[in-house]
């Protein structure tokens, strides 16, 4: 199935996941949902992060995280913020804070993309991609 909005689907299918207490879900891979997928990574949001198949049938494989005995979801929400039909640009000093920094909003800049924290302390705006908490 094609999507307009990769983003979109791939927080749809992480929050999907989540909620069905999967381990693992697949992502059509792109150089966007890669590299949001290793910045989840990085701030402990999801484990391990792999790729599979070749060419137009490749997919990114997302290890989601739980806690506690009931295995709640490390990932409480996923909102897309800036979307195909309304763009949404902040400059460093705008940059929101989510849940007063408890969550990340992933920023899209030009120097690739980042964390709300990343970005202010590299002093770069940009497109403010989501918020996850």
């Amino acid at each position: 199935m094609a999507a307009n909005d990769t983003i979109a689907d791939m927080l749809t299918r992480i929050r999907n996941a989540a909620m069905a207490r999967q381990q693992t879900t697949e992502i059509p891979s792109t150089r966007m949902t890669r590299s949001i997928a290793q910045v989840l990574q990085r701030e402990g949001f999801i484990g391990e992060v792999t790729e599979t198949g070749e060419g137009v049938k490749r997919r990114i494989v997302v290890a989601l995280k739980y806690t506690g005995k009931q295995r709640r979801p490390l990932i409480q929400s996923l909102k897309r913020v800036s979307r195909p039909g309304l763009r949404v640009y902040s400059n460093h000093k705008d940059l929101p804070r989510v849940l007063g920094g408890i969550g990340i909003a992933i920023i899209s800049t030009s120097g690739g993309i980042m964390t709300d924290r990343e970005a202010r302390k590299q002093g770069l705006g940009g497109e403010v991609l989501c918020f996850i908490w």
